[in-house]
């Protein structure tokens, strides 16, 4: 029945989110707020799916997606900022919640409130990437939170491991701190290593539905494969994904098409249903509290209170950084080249949602310890992970965009500095281009007469300043307005020949093979048109 629920889940999911984006709304937002409401629907079952599951299949593609798309330069570049807050921020949000938690519920012990601790501690950026991006958010703020995002999780989930086991009563094989060391350590190789076969059997592959296959298989296996050697999954996943990334620019021009469309329709896919999932269990989060005979009120008081703490630690250690900063009591590292203002510090701040992790995490505590026992409050860790993540969720998420507007984030000085990337990669490419044309008219290849080279050079050439021309139309300034009619056009143009194709087709009159194959290579000049409409757009926010 659960398979069944789940596929329906993903197609409610589906329709949501596109409703949601026709009305400018944010889907996150709108499909927990649905999703909750539908959990109480007289007789709908309950969708509860195993935490090793959920970690195992719809952590892994995420986190590996985002490496993916992620600069191993920016990486660097923002270490400073990204290991702060994913490190130490959810350090210091994990024992905060302990002390607190255990002070407030008479349930938890402190070891048990430690769990919860880590539970919420891991921020989940998906939707305030998404909001900043369509906002205008400085590039280096979206990195930082990207950043965070892929370092954060592996943090939590060591933290909660060891927790757990502390609680059940089954022991660390080394030092919590000697056995994190190694978490990370062995992670980081699990995943160079698993990349590294990858890429070796890839560049010997020359099929591309071949080769995007075993890149999708990658980030289950190196989760899998720490897993087995109790290292860090997380990490190991990302690594791969920052590995391949970097070497994406080796591969086949049709393979890194497929994984681009592959792996942006597994993440919509993947972030749909796990907000819809959290919505769903609020009905269900309530039944298993009165069940166990645990006042209701008290509980979700309980989380409301854990919200508010969770919600003021992230802002208060960025201030306490900021502070100590500002008094030289901070020793810079090489991420910390570029100093975040106080408005975009503000933001960072304020993109504390959480998410699957959380979830997953509370729904993975064991039932009992190594006694027998029931696991200490392990209902109370549940509605209290579940108030957070939902209530991070709708509160910071929705007022997300607001803060963004008000503070007017946007850095003319970075747009100005991405234009002249773009024109200097351009130059780059028409400048080598040149260079390797005249060559070929220097040293023509054998077989080939002086008139008919000057006639195929002469093809490229114009090839080329066709493209160059496309390219320059999306060009800002004066050049907008015609930058936006000639993609209109262009783009009439391609569907107007697709049609005459298909009806041509349709009439009898040509193979319906050889239309698809024309197809082809209409769907990639109509994939670059539509590149270059999106990049506007994204400009346009700025």
């Amino acid at each position: 029945m659960n398979g069944v629920l789940v596929l329906l889940v993903i197609i409610a999911a589906i329709a949501v989110t596109s409703l949601a984006k026709r009305r400018d709304l944010q889907p996150p937002l709108v499909l927990v707020t649905i999703g909750a409401i539908a959990s109480f629907i007289p007789g709908l079952p309950r969708l509860e799916l195993d935490p090793e599951a959920i970690l195992g299949v719809v952590l892994p593609p995420l986190l590996y997606s985002a490496a993916l798309k992620f600069s191993v330069a920016t990486f660097r570049r923002h270490l400073g900022p990204i290991l702060r807050l994913g490190i130490f921020t959810v350090l210091a949000t994990a024992f905060a919640v302990a002390f607190f938690a255990s002070w407030l519920s008479p349930e938890l012990t402190l070891g048990a409130a430690l769990v919860l601790g880590a539970v919420v501690a891991p921020t989940d950026a998906v939707s305030a990437v998404a909001v900043g991006r369509r906002l205008g958010l400085p590039n280096r703020v979206i990195a930082i939170l990207t950043g965070e995002g892929l370092v954060n999780d592996a943090t939590a989930l060591t933290l909660f491991a060891v927790a757990v086991s502390a609680v059940v009563g089954t022991d660390v094989p080394v030092h919590p701190v000697l056995y994190f060391v190694y978490e990370v350590i062995g992670g980081v190789l699990v995943g160079l290593v698993l990349a590294k076969i990858v890429e070796w059997v890839r560049r010997r592959m020359y099929d591309s539905p071949l080769e995007t296959v075993l890149g999708l298989m990658l980030p289950f296996a190196a989760y899998l494969a720490a897993g087995q050697l109790h290292a860090s999954g997380v990490l190991a996943v990302v690594t791969a994904g920052f590995l391949m990334g970097h070497k994406a620019t080796d591969a086949s021009v049709s393979t890194r098409i497929q994984e681009r469309s592959l792996w942006e329709s597994v993440d919509l896919v993947l972030e749909m249903f796990v907000f819809a999932y959290m919505g769903l269990q609020l009905k269900f989060v309530i039944v298993d509290v009165r069940d166990n005979g645990l006042p209701v009120h008290h509980i979700f008081f309980y989380g409301f209170a854990v919200l508010v703490v969770v919600m003021a630690v992230r802002p208060a250690w960025i201030l306490l950084h900021r502070f100590r900063r500002h008094i030289g009591l901070v020793v810079r590292t090489p991420g910390d080249t570029v100093e975040l203002g106080w408005r975009e510090s503000l933001v960072v701040s304020w993109a504390g949602m959480r998410g699957v992790v959380t979830i997953a995490a509370a729904a993975g505590i064991p039932m009992t310890v190594a006694s027998g026992a029931p696991f200490p409050g392990r209902e109370v860790i549940q509605a209290i992970a579940f108030v957070v993540a939902v209530g991070t969720l709708l509160i910071q998420g929705a007022t997300m965009p607001l803060l963004i507007r008000m503070l007017d984030l946007a850095d003319p000085l970075e747009r100005q500095r991405e234009e002249e990337q773009v024109k200097h990669a351009r130059t780059i490419s028409r400048e080598a281009g040149e260079r390797f044309l005249d060559d070929c008219a220097e040293h023509p290849p054998s077989g080939i007469d002086s008139a008919e080279m000057t006639d195929i050079l002469s093809r490229v050439r114009r090839s080329m300043r066709a493209r160059l021309q496309a390219e320059e139309a999306e060009e800002p300034g004066e050049k907008a307005r015609a930058g936006v009619v000639f993609d209109d056009i262009r783009r009439a143009a391609l569907r107007a020949q697709r049609q005459a194709l298909i009806d041509a087709r349709d009439a009898g009159s040509l193979d319906d093979e050889v239309m698809r194959t024309v197809l082809e290579s209409l769907d990639v000049e109509e994939a670059a048109a539509e590149e270059r409409v999106r990049r506007r757009r994204e400009w346009g926010a700025r």
